[in-house]
């Protein structure tokens, strides 16, 4: 007798069909089980106000979840920075799988680069933690730019820039990866991977988060086979330092957990990891940026303490003032 379909809840986004989709693929060769994609519309999908003014935090996540208590899907795929670091009593993130490019990534018009952009260049985001980052760098080499708020799916954001509207776009390297098209959607535009030292991503950005009822201990077990340990700990520490700040992902935080490597006669070996954050105000007039760097976490809370202490020296040298009216 052939087992039912795993119903696996996704937002109907290309992006987001398209890394579900990438995840169904990797359960059906796991267990040999079909898997159909559930489209489910979430309030962000349908809200045409920008992302910092409808908090960001789980807009696009509460239909998903919704559908999980409901028994309409057995799991969900998220882009894990949509998720709130506050987990769901009743849910349970089974699996991290290994995560994607983190940066983000510029695209503007031919020849233009980071640090080729025009005084008064038009670059749209709708990130207030681009914006604050991409002012501070502009800031630093004496350069004058227009952030532009924007919302819409990748197509819609690199039009701007086909159509001469904006100078340049600035999304995450992972959704592009992820659709598979960048020659054909960037066509004679320019693209330009943002170093993470010059603009950090937002925590948890690039990873996946593959969330299912806790009760069900079968489907966690399965479903836990995606994990990645690596790339669990990394982002742990990154949302712990979110969190330790008292921030939404619509919030001007930037935080990125490296593996930090050794090469032996044995090969490559996973010795330390480094936690880097960054708070500032909108206009990058101000930044208070820290980095630690310790032993890779061995479990959750180590992870989690990583965050923590990062914040607390943020927050130590006035992190809190810099980000407004806090997202909770």
């Amino acid at each position: 007798m052939t087992e039912r379909a795993l119903r696996l809840g996704t937002r109907r986004s290309k992006l987001a069909m398209a890394q579900s989709g990438q995840v169904a693929d990797a359960v059906r060769q796991l267990t040999g089980r079909p898997v159909e994609l559930v489209e489910i519309t979430t309030y962000g999908d349908t809200s045409r106000e920008h992302l910092a003014q409808i908090g960001g935090t789980g807009v696009f996540v509460a239909a998903l979840r919704d559908a999980l208590l409901a028994g309409e899907v057995d799991f969900a795929v998220h882009s894990l920075k949509d998720l709130p670091t506050a987990q769901h009593p009743e849910l349970v993130l089974a699996a991290i799988p290994r995560r994607e490019d983190p940066r983000d990534v510029l695209i503007a018009r031919a020849g233009l680069t980071l640090d080729r952009l025009p005084e008064g260049a038009r670059i749209g985001t709708g990130s207030p933690r681009r914006t604050a980052q991409l002012n501070a760098y502009a800031r630093s080499h004496g350069l004058t730019i227009e952030t532009v708020p924007i919302r819409g799916n990748i197509d819609t954001r690199v039009g701007y820039v086909h159509k001469g509207e904006l100078d340049a776009v600035v999304l995450a390297a992972a959704g592009l990866n992820r659709i598979g098209r960048t020659e054909e959607l960037i066509g004679s535009l320019s693209l330009d991977f943002l170093s993470v030292d010059s603009v950090l991503p937002a925590p948890g950005q690039g990873a996946l988060a593959i969330e299912c009822p806790a009760v069900d201990a079968g489907l966690v077990a399965l479903l836990g086979e995606l994990d990645d340990p690596h790339t669990r700990a990394a982002v742990t520490a990154e949302r712990s330092l979110l969190a330790a700040l008292e921030a939404g992902c619509s919030a001007p935080v930037g935080a990125l957990a490296d593996l930090l490597a050794e090469v032996s006669g044995r090969g490559q070996i996973v010795t330390e990891m480094r936690l880097r954050g960054v708070v500032g105000t909108t206009d990058g007039s101000t930044l208070v940026q820290l980095s630690t760097t310790g032993p890779v976490p061995a479990s959750h809370d180590e992870a989690m303490a990583l965050g923590r202490e990062l914040a607390d020296e943020m927050l130590a040298k006035g992190a809190a003032g810099l980000m407004g009216e806090r997202a909770l």
